[in-house]
């Protein structure tokens, strides 16, 4: 062989050399990049959860019949009638607690869904909610509402138990609560947490739909703490 032919077999080789090199750190670069996207994607620790019910948010800012940031990484959906039991159990006993733990934290936001299903008292004390949140009362009535329902059965609520609930949630215009909690003039947004409830398969109170994940009942707070924490991904 000619030294000028062994010198281009030998460029050859290193340029074959040199290029399967490239080759090899680009597969290997790729493979790194493509497990570590992988391991991050599957289960940050940090991304909230979205259960199989999806998402039923709407994060309306200032909506009166919400509590909490309307960017918590957390929202549960709950949908409530006045007149239920099991719903004035978890006003009373359970989410004092998520509000303390979780709400003021900026972990949660609650979202108030009316589901009237103990007949026409339950609409008219959904109709009187929605009264006292035009006066940015909504709270404090179901509040006081709730606190005065008993363990067992359906509370009375007549149009004068409602106004007392209204003045004991500290409504400012009792005048005007009187009007439009008679007046059909919120029905349709009633109408709208009920179809959307019954989109998603929902016939009872209370239910709860925490990011996606739904709680049936006035479940212990250990039920809603396991989900809340497991919603925002916290790490166990």
């Amino acid at each position: 062989m000619t030294p000028t032919k062994q010198s281009a077999r030998s460029r050859r080789d290193l340029w074959l050399l040199g290029a399967l090199g490239v080759v090899v750190a680009v597969l290997f670069a790729f493979l790194v990049v493509d497990r570590t996207g992988a391991d991050e994607t599957v289960k940050p620790a940090s991304t909230p959860q979205i259960g199989p019910v999806g998402d039923m948010s709407r994060r309306i800012d200032g909506h009166p019949l919400a509590i909490g940031s309307v960017d918590a990484p957390v929202v549960m959906v709950a949908y409530s009638d006045y007149r239920c039991p099991f719903c004035a159990k978890f006003s009373r006993d359970t989410e004092p607690a998520l509000i303390d733990k979780y709400v003021d934290e900026g972990i949660l936001r609650i979202e108030w869904r009316d589901l009237p299903i103990f007949g026409e008292q339950s609409m008219a004390a959904a109709r009187a909610g929605r009264a006292a949140a035009a006066q940015g009362r909504f709270w404090e009535y179901a509040t006081a509402l709730y606190a005065a329902s008993p363990d067992r059965g359906h509370p009375d609520l007549t149009a004068e138990a409602l106004r007392g609930f209204a003045a004991t949630a500290g409504v400012p215009d009792l005048g005007r609560f009187d009007q439009q909690a008679a007046g059909p003039s919120v029905d349709q947004d009633i109408y709208a947490d009920m179809l959307e409830a019954n989109t998603i398969g929902v016939s009872s109170t209370p239910s709860f739909v925490i990011n996606g994940t739904p709680v049936l009942g006035a479940q212990p707070i250990g039920v809603f703490e396991q989900v809340i924490e497991a919603a925002a991904g916290s790490e166990e």
